[in-house]
């Protein structure tokens, strides 16, 4: 399963990438491995965007933590790493999204999700071809949610691609320092 299977139309999204020596195994391993501590700006960033409320370990595994904040992986294969979400990102608190963890499949559960006052949010890494990439992408359910998302997305763009930069930059350290 790829993100194309998860979520081939979207409303927004981006996508960044890196040139890298290092083999998609070690790439996606580092992807797993990665810490807060490796990417600085993306703690203080989420650390700002919780208002305080999450509690993001210094040496904990980025993709771990985000699991509890809502993303579940979904796929894992030989060259992509891709997690999914439900919720309301323009909110404070996000409300009380459907936790794609806690259904008894989640990936047929996000394809079929459709109540209306959600995103649906996919994120990928990519190891193919000497390159490392992430790509995320939101998917509204309704014309109100993309009203607000939109407005949301113009605020934290700027920081989100910021953030996927310096985040590629960490997993392909980590990989070639191996």
């Amino acid at each position: 399963m790829r993100i194309d299977d998860l979520l081939a139309d979207w409303h927004f999204g981006e996508r960044h990438s890196l040139a890298t020596p290092a083999p998609a195994g070690d790439l996606l391993a580092a992807v797993e491995r990665v810490t807060w501590a490796q990417v600085p700006l993306m703690r203080a960033l989420m650390r700002i965007r919780s208002a305080g409320r999450v509690r993001l370990g210094q040496n904990r595994p980025i993709l771990e933590d985000m699991t509890g904040l809502g993303f579940t992986v979904l796929a894992r294969t030989d060259d992509e790493v891709v997690a999914a979400a439900i919720g309301r990102p323009w909110s404070p608190t996000g409300g009380r999204a459907p936790r794609l963890g806690d259904q008894p499949d989640p990936t047929q559960f996000f394809v079929d999700f459709s109540d209306p006052g959600w995103a649906k949010m996919v994120t990928n890494f990519r190891a193919h071809a000497g390159e490392l990439t992430t790509e995320t992408r939101v998917l509204l359910t309704d014309d109100r949610s993309r009203s607000a998302f939109r407005r949301y997305w113009l605020l934290i763009r700027p920081f989100s691609g910021l953030i996927r930069r310096r985040w590629l930059a960490a997993i392909v350290r980590r990989a070639v320092e191996r």
